[in-house]
């Protein structure tokens, strides 16, 4: 047996990488226009006519944006995008998400802007971009449930806006994770498990197998290193022996294929190691004692000929009992399609047929990506039927909404991104076809046909008799419920037997629905503490005629409804009260007039300034009047901006994107008055005159986070008025600084630099 150093294995492995996922396997730095070329071969691949300006425009604004710029390994920047956008290109997407592939790290690292990026290309690049940089900026943390829930939230939210940006991002994945042998050993580890858990899967449940493929193996080879060099060498001693015994198969299935007059396309495919590896453990074998791994697929025209193909596969071959799926008649969730026989070979070793049309293939290769057509016009991509493939995302989307617990939502989500793959098929009454995660039983079944049978059920019958209802259901089983109207709904035990996350979904989901009687005592009790912190007498507005006005902008069909919404948060107290007193003012006039309160006005203890200031405000119509920047927001120069007769201190000066202003109640809002800068305000801030202002800064704490952060003022010469500090329990800080600035532009600047320290999340700037 040869013994390989790890620098022969990791030869090996760069070989068998390349065979098996077609990557550019090289250990030279590639020239960028080499790449480009490349990139630009591969989209003529499936689009011979392509108008490829906006990709070579967007190959140019990406070189010079990232010039200068090097990758931990060395190499220049933009070979990281080219590869992105080869990978995009592979997936035979259109010509928007290769551009935003070439574009995607341009706002994070460089000075373009996303309206920059919209005024060169589109308002669909720009966005695709945007979602993608948002995407990341969100850091992972496994043992940090919180914040690793909330950045799954944020991704699927991406998704629903347009799940491109989900393919981008896995596109950089998988580069990132083919150089990741730059990176640290323990970023290899976070990184490795990360994708994992969240990307591999995703691939997966999206359908795309040639990407889920690779990133598995990728992962493989960081979290288990010596499991994997070990597979690589094992495979790499019997590679001739394996290799001509693969094709004498394929050379004698084409032959009883032709022979039957059937049109097809045979080929041997070998196993990826992550695959061989899962079913050594699970298996507990040695590799010698696997004996499938490779599988013979034959591609053919119709679904007929899958089913006549499978008819002389049987014939010539002795079929393995129990291991026959049909996944066309029942195809996956991610809407894969085949059908898979293992047979016994001719020297007795059992090996997969795998029999799909050429469409079917399409999809499995590609999954949501086979959908977007390349198009000449410009006018962006349109999907087509995709309502089906996606209806997973849609019940997400409603777990995010109905679920404010992040760490039930991380494992509801975890738990279908792992268990979809494993399917049993089973049938209603009617004969309609259900796929369920593997291990499933009847309580799942039942929630998979509609909650209300869940939560009546009272057992269960397969194939015409009674089970318990821990009972594991197996393929082709064919179930009926038994509902009652009497029971009590569902047990709290039933989340412990139940497999689906939309079982475990609906069984919380009616728990926390029994919770109304509480939720309306403390609606109740809010509606009281609002009513007292806007100063207004309840008993004045908590009649039926306010009540129901209520009740009809938000749908309620009773008073204890609304409260109990109230009380779980679905709306804001203040916005009732508000909606109550508006209506109560209304019948109820103040006689009082803005005049008679802007002459009551008396000096207040913030600063003043005066119209003909040098830093002044014009306000439209008022003259010699009190003016003061609001403490709520802060505006500063180059900030829209509004005016508000205050009782008493004359006019207050808002943001116009300032919260207090926007939730402004109807009674108020007469109160408003327009407002803007002196004409000489941004010269001012240009000479030296300084604007009080605030910024909260969020992000994952660390020793010397905030050294970091102050050293930016210093380097720009900016006064900290006051630094305020926490952490959460989970390891987010939260620093609000406040100090003086010139003008907006200097904030803008400001903001953009803070952006790029390490670890943090997000800075903004508050509205009230």
């Amino acid at each position: 047996m040869a013994i390989h150093t790890k620098n022969e294995l990791e030869q090996l492995d760069s070989k068998a990488a390349f065979a098996n996922h077609g990557v550019i396997a090289t250990e030279d730095f590639v020239d960028p226009d080499e790449l480009y070329k490349e990139l630009i071969d591969r989209v003529r691949k499936y689009h011979p006519n392509a108008d490829i300006s906006m990709i070579e425009k967007g190959y140019n604004l990406a070189r010079n944006a990232h010039e200068g710029q090097a990758r931990k390994s060395g190499e220049p920047y933009i070979i990281h995008p080219l590869c992105v956008a080869i990978i995009l290109a592979d997936l035979e997407l259109d010509k928007e998400t290769i551009v935003a592939g070439l574009l995607h790290d341009v706002v994070e690292d460089t000075i373009y802007t996303k309206e920059e990026i919209a005024e060169e290309f589109s308002e669909e690049v720009a966005e695709l971009v945007d979602g993608v940089t948002k995407l990341g900026q969100l850091n992972y943390d496994a043992d940090k449930v919180e914040i690793q829930a909330e950045n799954l939230r944020k991704m699927f939210l991406a998704m629903a806006k347009d799940i491109r940006v989900i393919l981008i991002k896995l596109a950089d994945r998988l580069h990132n994770m083919r150089t990741l042998k730059y990176m640290r050993p323990e970023k290899q580890k976070e990184k490795a498990k990360e994708t994992m858990e969240i990307y591999a899967p995703l691939a997966q449940r999206l359908g795309i197998s040639r990407v889920k493929i690779e990133l598995d193996d990728l992962s493989l080879k960081y979290l288990e290193p010596d499991a994997y060099y070990d597979l690589v060498e094992k495979i790499d001693l019997r590679k001739s022996q394996r290799t001509e015994y693969i094709n004498s198969l394929v050379e004698d299935v084409s032959k009883h294929i032709k022979a039957a007059d059937i049109q097809a396309e045979v080929y041997g495919r070998a196993k990826h190691f992550f695959s061989i590896y899962k079913k050594m453990v699970n298996q507990h074998k040695t590799i010698d004692q696997i004996y499938d791994l490779f599988a013979v697929r034959i591609i053919v025209d119709s679904i007929k000929d899958c089913y006549a193909a499978l008819g002389v596969i049987h014939e010539m071959y002795t079929p393995i009992p129990g291991r026959f799926k049909d996944y066309i008649a029942m195809p996956k969730p991610n809407m894969y399609q085949s059908l898979h026989t293992t047979v016994i070979g001719p020297n007795g070793a059992p090996f997969e047929i795998q029999i799909r049309t050429y469409e079917m293939h399409r999809t499995s290769e590609y999954g949501i990506a086979a959908h977007w057509k390349y198009k000449e016009s410009g006018e962006g991509s349109t999907v087509v039927g995709e309502e089906e493939k996606l209806s997973w995302l849609r019940e997400i989307l409603e777990w995010q909404q109905e679920i404010s617990d992040n760490k039930e939502f991380s494992s509801l989500l975890k738990s279908d991104l792992n268990l979809f793959s494993d399917t049993v098929f089973c049938f209603t009454p009617s004969g309609d076809v259900k796929n369920l995660p593997n291990g499933s039983t009847p309580i799942d079944f039942a929630y998979a046909i509609h909650s209300a049978v869940g939560n009546r059920m009272i057992g269960a019958k397969v194939n015409g008799k009674l089970v318990p209802i821990d009972y594991e259901i197996q393929n082709g089983d064919r179930i009926e419920i038994v509902t009652s109207q009497n029971t009590n709904g569902p047990s709290r035990d039933w989340l412990n037997i139940v497999k689906s996350s939309q079982a475990k979904n609906k069984i919380n989901q009616w728990f926390r629905s029994q919770s109304k009687d509480e939720n309306i005592a403390k609606g109740k009790e809010l509606i009281i503490n609002s009513a007292k912190q806007k100063g207004v007498e309840l008993s004045d507005i908590n009649k039926p005629r306010y009540q129901e006005l209520v009740k009809n902008k938000y749908g309620f069909h009773s008073w204890e409804d609304t409260l109990a919404a109230v009380g779980q948060g679905a709306i804001k107290e203040g916005a009732v009260i508000n909606r109550m007193f508006t209506a109560w003012q209304k019948d109820h006039p103040i006689k009082k007039t803005d005049e008679e309160v802007l002459a009551e006005h008396t000096a207040g203890d913030e600063e003043k300034i005066k119209p003909k200031s040098k830093n002044g405000i014009t306000v439209s119509g008022l003259y010699d009047v009190s003016v003061r920047f609001s403490k709520c927001c802060n505006p500063v120069p180059g900030d829209e901006i509004v005016g508000f007769v205050t009782r008493g201190r004359g006019v207050s000066i808002h943001r116009t994107d300032c919260i207090n202003m926007i939730n402004l109640p109807e009674f108020e809002k007469e109160r408003l008055i327009e407002a803007e800068w002196a004409q000489d305000s941004e010269e001012e801030g240009k000479r030296g005159g300084v604007y009080l202002t605030e910024i909260n800064i969020y992000g994952n704490n660390r020793t010397g986070l905030l050294v970091d952060i102050t050293r930016i003022f210093t380097e720009r010469e900016i006064d900290i008025d006051s630094i305020h500090s926490k952490t959460s329990k989970q390891g987010v800080a939260t620093i609000t600084i406040k100090f003086g600035t010139q003008s907006r532009e200097q904030l803008r600047s400001l903001v953009e630099k803070i952006k790029q320290v390490e670890s943090i999340i997000d800075v903004e700037r508050p509205r009230g």
